[in-house]
C-alpha cells in the first residue's frame, strides 16, 4: 500500500482494532466458516457448527474471529515486515495446528468481500486492489513456516 492508499484505508477505520469496526466486518471469519464449510474442521472443539445461523451465533467462535481480526489489524501495524509480524502465528498454524495455507488466502478474500459490501463506494478499486495485496502478504506471511 502506498500512502494514500493507507490513508484512505485508515480513514474508513480499516488499520485499527475491532473495537471499532463494524460488526459485519467482524463476522468475515465466521462467514468464512459458512462459505467454505471444510474450514470448519479446525474448529470442532467449538460447538455447534451445523448451520450457517448455528455459525453465526456461536460465542465462541465470534470470539475467536474477534482474535482473528485483531491479529490481522496488530500485523498491519507493521506493513513493511508482515513476515515478522505473523511469524509466531505461522509457526501455530503451521506445526501445531496443521492449518492448510490456502485457508488464509480464502479468508483475506472473504474479509475483502464483507469490506466492499460494508464500505460501498468509499471501497472503490484502488482500496479493493491496496486491500487484495494486504490480504495476500498477509495469507503469504502466514504460509511463510510452511516453506
Amino acid at each position: 500500500m502506498d500512502a494514500g492508499q493507507v490513508e484512505k484505508a485508515q480513514s474508513l477505520g480499516l488499520l485499527t482494532g475491532t473495537d471499532s469496526l463494524c460488526p459485519s466486518v467482524l463476522f468475515s471469519p465466521l462467514r468464512l466458516l459458512v462459505v467454505y464449510p471444510w474450514t470448519q474442521r479446525f474448529f470442532q472443539s467449538f460447538g455447534d457448527l451445523s448451520s450457517a445461523d448455528a455459525i453465526m451465533s456461536n460465542s465462541k467462535v465470534k470470539a475467536h474471529g474477534k482474535k482473528v481480526l485483531n491479529s490481522f489489524s496488530d500485523g498491519l501495524k507493521n506493513i513493511d515486515d508482515l513476515k515478522g509480524a505473523f511469524a509466531k502465528l505461522s509457526e501455530l498454524h503451521c506445526d501445531k495446528l496443521h492449518v492448510d495455507p490456502e485457508n488464509f488466502r480464502l479468508l483475506g478474500n472473504v474479509l475483502v468481500c464483507v469490506l466492499a459490501h460494508h464500505f460501498g463506494h468509499d471501497f472503490n478499486p484502488q482500496v479493493q486492489a491496496a486491500f487484495q495485496k494486504v490480504v495476500a502478504g498477509v495469507a503469504s506471511a502466514l504460509a511463510h513456516r510452511y516453506h
